[in-house]
């Protein structure tokens, strides 16, 4: 399992990041990605402790690769883009923008700023439209089913739209608490149930090993 979307105590999430990537570990997750929530007001808190913690249990711990990142949330159009190069330029690897759930209040317009920036994965985008998907392949940028709960409700959706467009997907927990973590069956099954065959899942998995070898070359 590579998991690229997880949060951890320095935000909303449940756990401290070293016990996170020890229940993944154990889990036997090949790879995970801590992506707590960012804006203005806690960036520069955020991503150098994810950045430094994320070194320190590389060393300790090769069974596991931990990659430091963001994700950027519920943020004024017009400050995306410079929280996107400020992360990047601190050492985030991965930028990820929290998308138009159905379930949250998240901004108008969101998905479509997001997807003009420099980032890596537009997380639960909810009702994207075809235009949207279409702006993320050309722009290498790939879009989130998710297995988490409210968030999941569009996943079909997002799985429609993104095959039909030849979007890139990946599958991630957006984890917050220890029992939100999965295994690679768990997630083939969420795949299934939004819609996706075998071969779908198979190419939505290799992007996210993808991605991984690009960060840590």
């Amino acid at each position: 399992m590579i998991d690229l979307h997880t949060h951890t105590l320095l935000t909303d999430g449940a756990l401290l990041p070293s016990e996170l990537v020890r229940r993944c570990l154990v889990k036997g997750y090949k790879a995970v990605a801590i992506t707590d929530h960012v804006d203005g007001s806690n960036i520069d808190f955020i991503v150098g402790r994810i950045v430094n913690i994320s070194k320190k249990l590389n060393s300790a711990w090769k069974g596991i690769k931990v990659i430091p990142g963001v994700e950027i949330t519920h943020v004024p159009l017009e400050e995306m883009e410079e929280l996107v190069k400020y992360a990047r330029l601190q050492g985030a690897k991965l930028i990820l923008v929290h998308g138009e759930t159905l379930v949250e209040p998240v901004i108008p317009g969101t998905n479509k700023r997001a997807l003009e920036c420099d980032i890596d994965i537009l997380t639960h985008p909810g009702l994207i439209t075809p235009d949207e998907a279409r702006l993320a392949k050309k722009r290498g940028i790939h879009l989130e089913i998710t297995t988490r709960r409210g968030h999941s409700l569009t996943n079909g959706h997002v799985a429609k739209v993104a095959r039909d467009i030849g979007a890139r997907l990946v599958l991630n927990t957006d984890s917050h608490m220890p029992e939100d973590l999965i295994t690679k069956e768990d997630a083939k099954r969420v795949a299934k149930g939004a819609g996706l065959n075998n071969k779908d899942i198979d190419r939505m998995f290799r992007n996210s090993l993808e991605i991984l070898k690009s960060v840590t070359h």
